[in-house]
């Protein structure tokens, strides 16, 4: 399967971003390869995506930043989710499973039209 497009990775990043986080505090670059892993490579996050997104998070109050030292022993600023941002997990999931209702509703129309 092809690599998703970029458009529908950047509506539901932050769902995405918490998610991951929900489980492990991580740093940037786990983020994107915890990503990828669990998408089997079908959702690849670019720096210029990811630390933007992490940067709003954090400014939303959502995700909480923390400094450490990474597998590679350099400094890194890890991430972990608020409570805050476990209530807007939550709310996004609830968005999210809205949304796939709707679109297989209007997928499942047009294809018995």
């Amino acid at each position: 399967m092809a690599n998703l497009r970029n458009d529908l990775l950047q509506g539901t990043l932050d769902l995405l971003i918490l998610q991951i986080l929900s489980h492990a505090t991580l740093h940037g670059w786990d983020i994107a390869k915890r990503m990828a892993v669990l998408s089997q490579d079908r959702l690849t996050l670019k720096q210029g995506s990811l630390y933007p997104a992490l940067h709003r998070l954090e400014a939303k109050g959502w995700i909480a930043p923390e400094w450490g030292v990474s597998e590679a022993g350099r400094s890194a600023k890890f991430y972990k989710l608020t409570r805050t941002g476990r209530r807007q997990l939550e709310a996004e999931r609830a968005n999210w499973d809205a949304f796939v209702v709707a679109m297989a509703s209007v997928l499942k129309a047009e294809k018995d039209a």
